[in-house]
């Protein structure tokens, strides 16, 4: 317990500290996509970029595959009927969206904004909260009053998460509207 206590505090101090850092830097000024702030003259900051560009086209394949089963699943398809010509319908289905929202929209800041407020935040602090919550109630009378505590823990850093995700999200709305 105490080594994943101290992981999260790490990790939360960490977040905060860059995300101050990085504020503090280029203020209100700040882009959506931070990298964007430093001169196209910097050459680690090109680095970044192409570091960045690789990540994206190499962790695409995997992020929508991912994407497709979760449409596939919400849709409640069961398994033994996502055939070959299913899952290409669909992949050309939602690609064909995707395409069509990034001809569309001209300032791609706002949906990574939006997106890393409200995914990221409960990502990071939402579900896993969530996840522990589940683990220790299927245990039943097993947990131990000290698991039943830091399930309250997990639950308020979830909701701090949940209110970081909001304030998130009403700044990128806010970049919309000017």
């Amino acid at each position: 317990n105490t080594l994943v206590s101290s992981s999260f505090a790490i990790s939360i101090v960490t977040f905060v500290l860059m995300a101050g850092f990085g504020f503090l830097t280029f203020g209100g000024g700040s882009s959506g996509l931070i990298l964007n702030n430093y001169s196209n003259k910097d050459v680690l900051m090109g680095l970044s970029r192409v570091a960045v560009a690789i990540s994206l086209v190499f962790s695409y394949p995997l992020a929508f595959a991912g994407c497709r089963d979760g449409i596939l699943d919400l849709a409640n398809v069961p398994l033994s009927k996502r055939t070959n010509g299913l899952l290409n319908k669909v992949t050309f289905g939602a690609l064909s969206v995707i395409t069509t929202l990034a001809l569309v929209l001209k300032d791609v800041s706002f949906v990574m904004s939006f997106a890393g407020a409200t995914l990221g935040n409960a990502l990071i602090y939402v579900y896993p909260a969530l996840m522990f919550r589940g683990a220790v109630k299927k245990m039943g009378d097993k947990a131990t009053k000290g698991l039943k505590t830091e399930v309250k823990v997990a639950l308020a850093n979830a909701a701090l998460g949940i209110a970081m995700g909001a304030v998130g999200a009403r700044m990128a709305l806010k970049t919309l509207t000017g």
